[in-house]
């Protein structure tokens, strides 16, 4: 506290106790003289309890605020600390996931140039390019998630259902989805799912990076469910499949960008989809949420809130 702000402080807690006491000198001084006022209650107390009051009032304003400007300042230094440490961790992932591609990619071009045989030159060549396509996805889904950040959302109103239909038929297009047991449900009595306001595309990524994930961490015969049901004022998503579960000291991380669990490093993936699928539904002013049993399965869970269609429509149909 500098030197202007200590005296303006000093003033201020002073001043009316002095003022306090001068006053109650005075009323002393009268009531020696006027008997009538003798016979009032010792009002000559009232000036310098008030005055005590509010410089009790000054101290305590004085101590409120310092500890609130305190608290404000460590809270800000931990959020700063928070954000450079997630910021080292995010570094060091994006290192490690760009190195070992790009190790790869310089062996099989050594590989290439050493080669003389063609057919483990046509090798050499399979390796660049499936490393290459590692890199290029894990630089589109980089792309994608700074995009969320500053797209702005093209909102529209969403039939769950059909949302839902169009982006299983896409997924079974994915390696190995077809010895998968996939299955959808949709409620239809006593009445449909509500529609929801959001960015069909994005939305359509959401689920979709989910179906994918589910996919790469089942086997041959397991079984995955997609399933809808409305909550309140909300439409949840629930993507569940019985695959090897996921540790419970991973769980916490699985939303974080370039994550990677021990046990499973050895699938192919950028460890981004999940924390698209973060990004997209809180754009959305959702939340999203995992359950998990190791051995048993894991159950990935969106909740996204219900739009207001009438209006939404109503808007749409001026432009």
């Amino acid at each position: 506290m500098s030197r202007v702000k200590l005296l303006g402080f000093v003033i201020k807690v002073l001043l009316p106790i002095g003022l306090g006491i001068a006053g109650w000198i005075i009323l002393e001084r009268v009531y020696e003289e006027n008997l009538f006022l003798h016979s009032w209650i010792e009002i000559s107390t009232i000036p310098w309890v008030l005055g005590l009051l509010y410089s009790l009032g000054v101290i305590g304003s004085h101590c409120i605020r310092s500890w609130l400007k305190d608290r404000d300042e460590k809270l800000k230094t931990q959020i700063q600390v928070g954000m450079v440490e997630e910021r080292r961790r995010f570094l060091r992932r994006l290192d490690h996931e760009m190195k070992n591609p790009l190790m790869a990619i310089r062996a099989g071009l050594a590989n290439l140039a050493e080669s003389p045989k063609q057919e483990a030159r046509n090798d050499a060549l399979d390796s660049v390019s499936v490393q290459v396509l590692r890199l290029s996805n894990l630089i589109s889904d980089l792309r994608k998630l700074a995009d969320l950040e500053t797209r702005p959302l093209e909102c529209i109103p969403v039939d769950v259902a059909v949302l839902l239909e169009e982006t299983l038929a896409a997924a079974q297009d994915l390696p190995h989805a077809s010895q998968r047991q996939i299955t959808l449900t949709v409620p239809q009595a006593p009445w449909p799912l509500p529609h929801i306001s959001g960015d069909w595309d994005l939305l359509f990524l959401a689920i979709y990076n989910l179906l994918d994930n589910a996919v790469k961490f089942t086997e041959s015969g397991d079984t995955i469910e997609v399933r809808a049901f409305e909550d309140g004022a909300y439409v949840v998503i629930e993507v569940a499949e019985t695959g090897v579960g996921i540790p419970q000291e991973d769980v916490p991380h699985v939303w974080e960008e370039l994550y990677r669990g021990e046990c499973v490093r050895a699938v192919p993936g950028s460890g981004l989809g999940l924390a698209l699928v973060r990004a997209i539904v809180e754009r959305h002013s959702g939340q999203a949420s995992v359950r998990s049993r190791a051995g048993q399965g894991t159950v990935f869970s969106i909740r996204l809130p219900v739009g207001d269609v009438t209006g939404l429509q109503h808007k749409v149909s001026k432009l």
